[in-house]
């Protein structure tokens, strides 16, 4: 794929997701802070990125940690073309296409640590629980998983004002207009210069999905279940968080 298409592309993609997350770029900046602090004494650490996208986070990992090697996993070729195209030049990452869905997708160990952003909600609880009890197995003592997503607060009263919360900083980000996803998709797949890059299924049509909208007390839950020794937020804005697991 042409290099300043895919840029185009992936910067369409950021704005579009500045929509549901106004503090997007904060949530980076945090889900990095943990790793390089987790990684601050390994030499090369190994970091996966679970349900990459076009690699936003991917990249900005890389700028922070040129010493890391990366490896972004996601199931959509699309979205990994995007990804592989605007790799920056001399890093360490490496782009597979895998389905946290299924069963035998890590492959790596050991791990140093796992990031997420945005992408976790879209598994199914006992599966997201498989996942888990994988990552505590691969990663190394000391090491983390690191997600930045949606959680859903199991108390109606206090999700009912996380969700106020989000709005109005939304409001005042100025994104409510920004592009939604599937604007995005569906423009993305009408373009001809993208598309030999879509599968068949794309091209009939994008569908949402499944969201698993757990608490962050039930993923917290799940994850010491999994073998992670300490769990916890350390960052929230209305409903999104940066939850950290310790191994």
């Amino acid at each position: 794929m042409d290099e300043k298409l895919a840029a185009d592309w992936v910067r369409r993609w950021d704005v579009q997701q500045e929509r549901y997350v106004a503090d997007r770029e904060e949530r980076f900046t945090v889900v990095i802070d943990v790793v390089e602090h987790v990684c601050r004494d390994v030499d090369e650490p190994l970091v996966l990125d679970l349900g990459c996208g076009p690699g936003s986070l991917t990249t900005r990992l890389a700028e922070r940690l040129p010493h890391a090697r990366i490896v972004g996993l996601d199931d959509d070729p699309f979205l990994l073309a995007l990804a592989r195209a605007t790799r920056p030049e001399r890093s360490d990452i490496e782009y597979v296409r895998a389905d946290l869905a299924e069963s035998g997708w890590l492959k790596w160990r050991p791990v140093d640590a796992a990031v997420s952003t945005t992408a976790l909600h879209w598994l199914r609880p006992e599966r997201l629980a498989e996942v888990y009890r994988d990552l505590a197995v691969a990663l190394r003592a000391g090491g983390a998983l690191v997600n930045g997503d949606h959680l859903y607060d199991e108390q109606p009263a206090i999700r009912e004002l996380a969700e106020v919360v989000k709005e109005r900083r939304a409001a005042r980000a100025g994104v409510h207009a920004n592009e939604d996803w599937k604007t995005w998709w569906a423009a993305a797949t009408a373009d001809p210069a993208l598309r030999e890059h879509f599968t068949a299924e794309e091209l009939r049509g994008i569908s949402t999905g499944y969201g698993n909208r757990l608490s962050p007390q039930e993923h917290t839950r799940l994850l010491r279940e999994a073998g992670f020794a300490e769990v916890a937020p350390v960052w929230q804005s209305g409903d999104d968080y940066v939850l950290a697991a310790l191994r």
